[in-house]
């Protein structure tokens, strides 16, 4: 290996195989309305097809299995989540024999917190956003004797990476990729992947403009926290970078695109519209970047990244009734 967070291909399909176990691979689909909305030749990844359905559960599997073995007398596991992830650990902790607590902000989806409940979880809400919920998930860790699983870890970032290396795998010489940002582990699964497989892609994180810390981190050369991270795409809502996933996104992401709250609801409603697949804000956020970029990337094959589809029903039903607007472009 290269570094904790570097693999090859044979790494990769190994690890690929294990995931299957619980992640049967998802499709990726080019659909016909989606590009002639974009001008481009569009390839979906959908990561909604999970059976949580997020692409978190990848690198959940892998880190739980690994602690199982590494740790055998762990009976129980802790984590802070938006709401995938922690229906990640949920289910994988479940899977390994461990129980799970997940810690939520105030406010979090209703949705999500009643399939991380479902999954076996015991739910404790606290703070204002994630970073306070996360300070509280390492303080009832040490409390309660529990694992703390991470948000962010090299058997993280491999697990998710098998999303990448069937999508790359499946469909040759993609020009770029377009990958929401949360705290990191799905954009360095894709840069890892793209550099495994050696392609020429390039790779576009997307971060939202109420929450742009990866954003700044990456034009500033290191992390760079931000107060606030009021979004309604929860799956990007971070305002504290993790340090090593800044490393490896400035070497290896070709930008960072940042998005509107107004151009995420816009996309939602194109996913539905022109594939009838429901994304969650985070999911939509690659194809609102893309939108954004069509100039630039008019007649290349790109693929998008559907991380989500984890939206609570009275929000989607009003993203949907909204009217559409012409998006904004760049060069």
């Amino acid at each position: 290996m290269m570094s904790d967070y570097g693999f090859s291909a044979a790494e990769l399909e190994e690890t690929a195989e294990a995931v299957r176990a619980v992640v049967p691979a998802t499709p990726q689909y080019a659909w016909p309305l989606l590009s002639r909305r974009a001008g481009a030749e569009v390839w979906v990844k959908h990561e909604n097809h999970t059976p949580t359905g997020a692409f978190k559960l990848r690198g959940g599997v892998v880190y739980a299995d690994d602690l199982r073995r590494r740790e055998p007398g762990v009976a129980g596991v802790i984590a802070a989540t938006r709401g995938n992830h922690g229906q990640s650990v949920a289910c994988a902790a479940a899977r390994a024999g461990m129980t799970s607590v997940v810690v939520v902000p105030h406010g979090n989806s209703v949705e999500k917190n009643a399939a991380m409940a479902a999954q076996g979880a015991e739910l404790v809400v606290h703070g204002a956003d994630f970073q306070e919920a996360l300070e509280h998930a390492r303080q009832l860790a040490d409390e309660r004797g529990l694992h703390m699983f991470p948000s962010f870890h090299p058997l993280l970032v491999r697990g998710v990476a098998t999303y990448a290396w069937e999508l790359m795998s499946a469909v040759s010489d993609l020009d770029a990729v377009y990958v929401p940002i949360g705290l990191g582990s799905g954009i360095c699964g894709v840069i890892a992947a793209r550099d495994a497989l050696a392609c020429r892609t390039e790779v576009v994180g997307v971060v939202s403009d109420h929450a742009p810390a990866y954003a700044l981190s990456f034009e500033a050369g290191h992390p760079v926290s931000t107060n606030t991270s009021d979004t309604m795409a929860d799956g990007m809502a971070c305002r504290v970078p993790a340090s090593d996933a800044v490393d490896i996104i400035r070497a290896g992401a070709d930008r960072v695109v940042r998005v509107t709250d107004t151009e995420v609801r816009a996309a939602i409603r194109h996913l539905y519209t022109d594939t009838h697949n429901v994304a969650e804000g985070a999911g939509a956020a690659a194809f609102a970047a893309l939108l954004q970029e069509r100039r630039r990337m008019a007649g290349r094959r790109v693929g998008v990244v559907l991380s989500g589809g984890n939206i609570d029903r009275t929000l989607y039903q009003d993203i949907l009734a909204e009217p559409d607007r012409q998006e904004g472009t760049t060069a």
